[in-house]
């Protein structure tokens, strides 16, 4: 199945909205049905373990980019998650893992894989940030997953419009949670943070050899 789409942040600008889907705090607090998303060491998760880093754990959203950039995505590394989702009459918890296959401003991709009890996917994404002559952001996003197993038995009718929704509220969420933080003041570093290893460099998920 392919879905793709267009969806239109307003009031922000792309290194605002790159800062935002570098953080999987806010991605976690994003996207619905999800859990948590931590970072992992490879695809072999086990998710008892992971729950129970998820209840210790003491992250909080933040406008603050050098936090943001602590946690931030790493091109090459795996993230794990639960997360639920209600198709039709089918309410599936899928224990989730993904790789970020490419992180490089304005372009993220990731692959990944999840499963619940009687249902499974496998997927890859990708989107790109535009800004837009009325001064927000266009997000080009596109996925191409396999559905298996009873999810998959509810058809395409009945999956494609679930993944617009999920897919419109988490964008929504995202503009709605731009707005709180204020990471238009948050995303611009102060000049000698800069310079001394780049803090903007970690954002844009460059390494300082590649800024040099």
């Amino acid at each position: 199945m392919n879905f793709d789409g267009t969806f239109q942040l307003e009031d922000t600008s792309v290194e605002e909205v790159w800062l935002a889907l570098s953080d999987p705090v806010l991605i976690a607090d994003a996207l619905p049905g999800c859990e948590y998303l931590l970072h992992v060491e490879s695809d072999d998760v086990d998710f008892d373990e992971l729950a129970d880093r998820a209840d210790e754990r003491d992250a909080e959203l933040t406008g603050d980019p050098e936090t943001i950039a602590e946690r931030a995505f790493r091109e090459g590394e795996w993230y794990a998650g639960q997360i639920q989702v209600s198709v039709g009459p089918v309410n599936p918890t899928f224990e989730t893992v993904v790789r970020i296959d490419e992180r490089d401003q304005p372009r993220m991709g990731a692959s990944g894989e999840g499963s619940s009890g009687d249902s499974s996917f496998e997927m890859s994404s990708g989107m790109a940030l535009q800004e837009t002559d009325d001064g927000g952001v266009a997000v080009e996003w596109e996925t191409d997953a396999d559905v298996f197993g009873k999810v998959a038995g509810m058809g395409q009718r009945v999956i494609n419009p679930v993944a617009n929704r999920l897919v419109k509220r988490f964008f929504s969420d995202v503009q709605s949670t731009l707005r709180e933080l204020q990471l238009a003041e948050a995303a611009t570093p102060e000049p000698e943070e800069d310079a001394e290893g780049g803090i903007v460099n970690r954002l844009l998920g460059r390494s300082s050899s590649e800024s040099s």
